[in-house]
């Protein structure tokens, strides 16, 4: 994720929001609640919905679950809007631009948790940073129940926190931690259920690059890097990235860069040429001619069509 972090208007950048922790019971890393009548984040208590209207384009460095108890409600996550009905989970996973609907009220529960707050593995095998995978999930009368009863009871042990807690802190942030990753793993099936994405989420090569590439595509758009850093030799990461997403490993690299330039021309007055350079482009006409060439479109006119 490109760091453009900003505390003003819209023509610096697009405004990243870190989780509150000291605001969460007892200062655990997660949260959850009622979204409530006047805004998704309802109950739950956050700098979030109080520093800048929720309905503007923006990011957060945290997740957010939305368990819906009606519906519609529409929601833009990079550039898709996303329609939520009675029983859906959206997924709003850490970087991704989105923006919440003045028009939809929001009813339901919501949870809000700090990456950093469950271990490395249980961030692996509840698929925290899958975000190849949709983050709008329709389950099913037996899934939805699964996960109703899992976050209801993840809710009674966060509000059984702080001062008045039947639990010693660290007991109780053990429990939350395993209770959380309970209602996490039933999410994370529910995402992956398809065999495609099963067989993807297995597929510990294609994970590694795909995991290094969020994290250095603004600076690093060579495959040979990439694949010389995690230790693979450039034939078996072709092949493992083919096999799970059907394009070569450059064409997942730039397919990530030209997100990253789409959300800042859309959602900021940043110049051409800080846009590329944001994205690993010093040079604004080699940007240009790179976005043309993936988009069909320049950056200007790109710009132009969306304001």
């Amino acid at each position: 994720m490109v760091d453009i972090t900003t505390q003003g208007g819209a023509g610096e950048g697009i405004r990243t929001f870190p989780f509150p922790v000291e605001l969460s019971v007892g200062g655990v890393g997660m949260q959850v609640g009622p979204m409530g009548a006047l805004g998704p984040m309802g109950a739950v208590r956050t700098r979030h919905a109080e520093d800048a209207p929720l309905d503007r384009v923006h990011r957060i460095d945290f997740h957010v679950v939305l368990l819906f108890d009606d519906g519609p409600v529409r929601h833009m996550i990079d550039f898709a809007e996303y329609e939520a009905t009675a029983g859906d989970v959206l997924w709003i996973r850490p970087g991704q631009v989105h923006r919440f609907s003045k028009s939809s009220e929001y009813r339901g529960t919501v949870l809000t948790m700090q990456p950093g707050f469950l271990p490395r593995a249980t961030v692996e095998a509840t698929g925290l940073y899958r975000y190849d995978l949709p983050p709008l999930l329709h389950p099913d009368g037996r899934e939805r129940a699964g996960l109703r009863a899992a976050l209801t009871y993840l809710q009674g042990e966060y509000d059984d926190g702080g001062a008045d807690g039947t639990l010693p802190v660290s007991l109780h942030t053990a429990v939350l931690r395993h209770s959380l990753t309970a209602f996490l793993l039933r999410l994370a099936h529910l995402a992956a259920s398809g065999a495609e994405a099963a067989r993807r989420q297995a597929d510990t090569t294609f994970t590694l690059f795909r995991d290094a590439v969020e994290k250095d595509f603004a600076a690093n758009h060579s495959v040979s890097a990439y694949a010389d850093a995690l230790g693979y030799s450039r034939r078996t990461l072709v092949r493992a990235v083919r096999s799970a997403t059907g394009q070569t490993p450059k064409g997942f690299i730039d397919r990530r860069v030209v997100l990253e330039a789409k959300r800042l021309l859309a959602h900021t007055d940043l110049s051409i040429g800080r846009v590329g350079a944001a994205v690993g482009f010093p040079d604004p006409a080699n940007f240009s001619k790179f976005f043309q060439l993936h988009t069909g479109r320049t950056p200007v006119a790109f710009r132009a069509e969306l304001r």
